[in-house]
């Protein structure tokens, strides 16, 4: 009996083992990367999620862009913001002037220059429901300020100072886009804030009023 018992065990205790052996190609490599995790999310309807819609520049922040025509780089930094019902002894027939200053510097061996707007190009602003504001509505032509009111040619390696002035109506005018189309018809978009910002805000409400 004691001959059997002890056949019987080393038989189970082998069997036990082959298990135990066979099982080992069962486990994850764990070199290799999990299948269910590297294949893409679907958005439920058997497609690959879209990528999210392209934000604004934050305001401040400076562009690379295409000089008119297609010739040479400007860098443009829209740098202060003013809103103000009256400027340069005009009333905004809409509500409010936008006055908004960037900062063109040439970036390459030529000069550049903002397109015209009679073109297309230049400077938009969007409001809030998407309804687009071009440069030259109420009275927005007849504010000027003499340090900002460079028009000439970017030469290389200089900058200018330059404006844009927007009549809005309140609702347009808060929580609005700045839009800028250059010279290969790229659009550039800045957030904007909605009370005066920038380093220049005195030195523009100055020129405002006189």
């Amino acid at each position: 009996m004691r001959v059997r018992t002890t056949v019987v065990s080393a038989a189970l205790l082998l069997a036990a083992l082959t298990a135990c052996g066979g099982g080992g190609s069962d486990k994850a490599d764990p070199k290799q990367p999990d299948k269910a995790s590297a294949q893409p999310q679907s958005d439920g309807d058997g497609q690959e999620p879209s990528a999210a819609p392209e934000k604004g520049l934050a305001f401040g922040k400076p562009a690379q862009t295409t000089g008119d025509g297609g010739t040479g780089v400007l860098e443009i930094t829209p740098d202060t913001v003013v809103f103000t019902k009256e400027a340069s002894s005009e009333t905004a027939a809409n509500g409010v002037f936008v006055v908004i200053t960037m900062k063109d510097k040439a970036m390459t061996a030529v000069a550049a220059d903002e397109p015209a707007p009679i073109g297309g190009g230049g400077w938009k602003w969007m409001a809030p429901d998407g309804e687009m504001v071009g440069f030259d509505t109420g009275n927005s032509s007849n504010v000027t300020m003499d340090r900002y009111n460079n028009a000439d040619p970017v030469q290389p390696g200089s900058y200018q100072w330059r404006s844009q002035v927007f009549d809005l109506t309140s609702a347009q005018a808060k929580g609005g886009t700045l839009i800028y189309i250059d010279g290969a018809e790229k659009a550039f978009r800045w957030e904007m804030p909605s009370t005066d910002t920038g380093p220049n805000v005195a030195e523009v409400k100055k020129q405002l009023a006189s």
